[in-house]
């Protein structure tokens, strides 16, 4: 097969692609058969050591991305009747989802509630345990030593209870900045086209 025979096939085999990528490919297979000419090859050597039009076509064609856009389906547009319904139905299913919508607000609202209260109960036990110590050094200083002991043992308590409590408002608050960035992509996917590659 000579130069010419060997790119009207691969063009033909090609033809699929746009005319810009059909031209860049029959532009590098004609340098290269050049190159072997120049090497000292006869036209129908090069064309046999580089390989069949179509083997070369196929790597192409599977190595394509603009084909594999092309072959997929185009979105379905809506039907006169189908837009009619939808406007006509408006007010019930926007009520609807309105109302669905705010009611995953307000859980969403009162889940960060709970996660606030119980940072509060942290901080709660943190100023106790820190009052009672205070408390504690002033009984012992007053006199007053089994009180003051009495008090620096509830100041342990609450000093234990707070470390209880920062553990489990991290891992609640970590639960739910998770949950929160997973139903923010959940919601963002549908909205947001892949990048074509």
């Amino acid at each position: 097969m000579n130069k010419q025979d060997f790119l009207l096939s691969l063009r033909k085999e090609i033809s699929k692609l746009p005319k810009a990528q059909i031209d860049e490919h029959i532009t590098f297979y004609s340098e290269m058969i050049d190159d072997r000419i120049e090497d000292g090859l006869s036209e129908e050597q090069a064309t046999k050591q580089i390989g069949s039009p179509e083997l070369i076509a196929k790597q192409i064609l599977a190595d394509s991305p603009t084909l594999s856009n092309k072959t997929k389906k185009p979105k379905r547009c809506l039907k006169t009747w189908e837009i009619v319904v939808i406007v006509l139905g408006s007010p019930i299913w926007v009520s609807l989802l309105l109302s669905a919508l705010s009611a995953v607000l307000a859980l969403y609202v009162s889940v960060w509630c709970i996660i606030i209260a119980l940072w509060s109960v942290f901080a709660a036990f943190v100023g106790s345990a820190l009052g009672l110590l205070v408390g504690s050094a002033a009984l012992i200083i007053k006199g007053n030593v089994t009180e003051g002991l009495a008090v620096f043992g509830a100041a342990i308590v609450c000093a234990g209870l707070s470390i209880f409590m920062f553990f489990a408002c991290k891992a609640a608050t970590k639960v739910i900045v998770w949950l929160t960035k997973k139903t923010i992509l959940l919601i963002k996917k549908p909205f947001v086209k892949k990048e074509e590659i």
